[in-house]
């Protein structure tokens, strides 16, 4: 194997599978990664013009139980500084946002036993009644699992209330890395790789769209890359529910890791993976890269 023969076969439109995609991600200079990614990009999307999101990233709650090593975000219930924002308030907070021309929702929290499965519904609701002019992009598969956890309901029907309500898309968030020896490490309780894939694939099946995200930098190797990007790929080919694969970088300040891991994945590394998530994920339309999470040089 050679990075000359895996570069021909990219060309001609091929798969490259496993071993040939860790290879290349071993071995090729970014310069070549994204000249090829360059090629394929125009391959998928002729247009040069680049689309961006005006979106907005508010928090409903800080509280959650699950305690994620790389967070520095969430409040055990009862600490100081914790909040849950009411429907009304949250329903507020998008009005304001669509004054400034704000398009799309990004909603998330952290894992809170004590809301009920109707605060969710309900949130979903009124955005679509009383503010029409965003789009509701909610809730990771974490918060969708717990939904089921609170109201008893299977995983389906939890999503079709959703979708009923009138929600079509879902984040990504929560995969971090699809290697279950890395989530033992950094999001034990946040469940298996598995159950993240179990929530897409169900949601896929109603109709719902999605994006595919990946935190890298903290814990994995080369091969939980490969292996990420192996599983969202293999579902891709089934529902095609994935818009855009979104990668982005562990930031470690202010975290339970920030003394075992205290130095940040570097622009070079960032670039390195756009690039080959774009060959590699030969299924998706569109790689999304972010300045929000990289700084705005990089992104």
């Amino acid at each position: 194997m050679t990075l000359s023969e895996i570069y021909s076969k990219v060309r001609s439109n091929k798969r490259i599978n496993r071993g040939e995609g860790l290879f290349l991600l071993r071995n090729a200079q970014l310069l070549d990664l994204g000249d090829l990614a360059n090629e394929i990009r125009f391959k998928k999307n002729p247009d040069p013009t680049v689309t961006f999101v005006l979106d907005s990233n508010p928090n409903y709650t800080n509280v959650c139980n699950i305690d994620c090593i790389f967070c520095a975000f969430y409040r055990h219930p009862g600490e100081e500084g914790v909040y849950t924002h009411s429907v009304d308030e949250m329903v507020q907070k998008f009005k304001e946002s669509a004054k400034k021309g704000i398009t799309t929702i990004l909603l998330q929290g952290g894992v809170n036993p004590e809301l009920p499965f109707e605060y969710y519904v309900q949130m979903v609701e009124r955005t679509i009644k009383e503010v029409p002019e965003v789009y509701p992009h909610f809730y990771s598969t974490s918060e969708i699992l717990e939904m089921a956890r609170v109201s008893g309901l299977t995983l389906s029907k939890v999503l079709q209330r959703l979708w009923d309500a009138g929600q079509l898309s879902i984040p990504g968030g929560g995969a971090e890395i699809l290697s279950d020896r890395v989530k033992k490490k950094i999001s034990s309780k946040k469940g298996t790789s598995a159950d993240w894939l179990n929530v897409m694939r169900e949601a896929h099946k109603i109709g719902f769209k999605s994006t595919a995200t990946m935190m890298y930098g903290h814990l994995e190797n080369d091969e939980d890359i490969i292996d990420h990007l192996e599983v969202i790929r293999e579902l891709q080919d089934e529902y095609q529910g994935f818009t855009a694969f979104v990668p982005w970088s562990f930031k470690p300040g202010n975290t339970p890791r920030e003394k075992i891991i205290p130095t940040y994945a570097t622009p070079k590394r960032y670039l390195e993976i756009i690039a080959f998530s774009r060959i590699y994920l030969d299924n998706f339309d569109h790689v999304q890269a972010s300045w929000f999470s990289e700084g705005k040089k990089t992104g």
